[in-house]
C-alpha cells in the first residue's frame, strides 16, 4: 500500500500573524502596570547601553535627550543582517555572536557565497559563537529560501511590511522561529513587538503578567496583546537587561550585587512599590 504523503507542518499562531488571545480572563498586565514596571526598571538600571543603538534607529538617529538632533541617522543593519545576527545569538553572549557575526562576513563577503559554499568554511567561521553546526544549517537553510523565493538574497522589501505580513513572510523559510521573527521586528524593522526569551517568561510570569503555567509562545501572543506599542520596545530591553543582573548577581556575588538586594529582592520590593500603588499584588508575599 503506498505511503501517503507528509504533511508539511503548520507555522505557529504567532509565526502566522494575529492569533487569538490564550488568557482572555487574565487582565494583567495593564497600560499602567507596563508603565510603573517601564519607569521603575529604568530608575534601577537605566536604559541598558546594548541596546543603545536600536533605540536610537527607531528614533531617527537622534538620542530621547536629543531629538532636535541634525545629524544624519546610523546605517541601519540591512535586514539579512539582523536575522543572521540573531540566529548567531542564540545560546551564547552578544560579545560572543558579534565576533561570530564579524568573523563570518570576512569570511564570506556575500551571502550567496554562504550558499553556493558546500564545505565547512562556514562552520568554521562561526564556532566562536558555539552550535556551529546548528547555527550554519539554520543560516544556510534559511539564505537558500530565500533565494529560491525571490530570485535573489536580500529582505529589504520586508520593511515596507506590517508586523502580521513580516511574520508571513519569514514563517516560510526554513530555519526562523517566532522568537527570531519577534527579534527582528524590534531591532531590525524597528517595529512595535514583544519578544518573549527565557528572562522575559520567567519575570512576567513572577509578576503575574501571564499565567505560572504559560508557555512562551502563550505568554508572546497574551504580552502584546496587553502592553502598549509605545512601551514594548524599552520594556522589553529593561526586563532582559533585569534577568541577565539576576544571573550575574546569582552567579559571581551569592546573590548580592555592591551590598544590595540580590534579583529576587530586588523583584520582591519592585512588586511592593508597584503593589502600593494597586499594582501586581498577586507577587507579594
Amino acid at each position: 500500500m503506498p505511503r501517503k504523503p507528509k504533511r508539511k507542518a503548520p507555522a505557529s499562531p504567532a509565526a502566522r500573524g494575529t492569533s487569538p488571545e490564550p488568557y482572555p480572563s487574565h487582565a494583567s498586565p495593564s497600560p499602567a502596570q507596563c508603565l510603573a514596571v517601564r519607569d521603575a526598571l529604568l530608575g534601577f538600571h537605566g536604559f541598558p547601553e546594548e541596546f543603545a543603538p536600536f533605540r536610537r534607529l527607531r528614533l531617527g538617529g537622534r538620542s530621547p535627550e536629543d531629538c532636535s538632533s541634525d545629524s544624519p541617522p546610523p546605517p541601519s543593519p540591512t535586514v539579512l543582517d539582523g536575522i543572521v545576527t540573531t540566529l548567531l545569538s542564540q545560546n551564547t553572549t552578544e560579545a560572543i555572536s558579534r565576533r561570530a557575526f564579524a568573523s563570518l562576513k570576512a569570511a564570506f563577503p556575500s551571502w550567496d557565497q554562504v550558499v553556493d559554499e558546500e564545505g565547512t568554511r562556514l562552520e568554521d567561521a562561526i564556532r566562536c559563537g558555539g552550535l556551529a553546526a546548528t547555527k550554519a544549517a539554520r543560516i544556510r537553510a534559511m539564505l537558500r529560501g530565500v533565494r529560491e523565493r525571490r530570485g535573489k538574497i536580500c529582505l529589504e522589501y520586508l520593511r515596507e511590511l506590517s508586523v502580521d505580513e513580516v511574520k508571513r513572510e519569514l514563517s516560510q523559510f526554513k530555519g526562523i522561529g517566532p522568537k527570531t521573527v519577534a527579534c527582528v521586528l524590534m531591532f531590525y524593522l524597528q517595529k512595535d513587538d514583544f519578544p518573549v526569551d527565557t528572562h522575559v517568561h520567567r519575570i512576567t510570569k513572577a509578576m503575574g503578567w501571564v499565567p505560572v503555567t504559560a508557555s512562551r509562545e502563550k505568554a508572546y501572543i497574551h504580552l502584546n496583546n496587553k502592553i502598549p506599542d509605545d512601551l514594548k520596545f524599552d520594556l522589553n530591553c529593561l526586563i532582559v537587561t533585569h534577568g541577565k543582573l539576576c544571573q550575574t548577581c546569582a552567579k559571581k556575588m551569592g546573590g548580592i550585587i555592591n551590598g544590595c538586594w540580590c534579583f529576587d529582592k530586588r523583584l520582591q520590593n519592585l512588586a511592593t512599590a508597584l503593589a502600593a500603588k494597586g499594582f501586581c499584588k498577586a507577587v507579594v508575599q
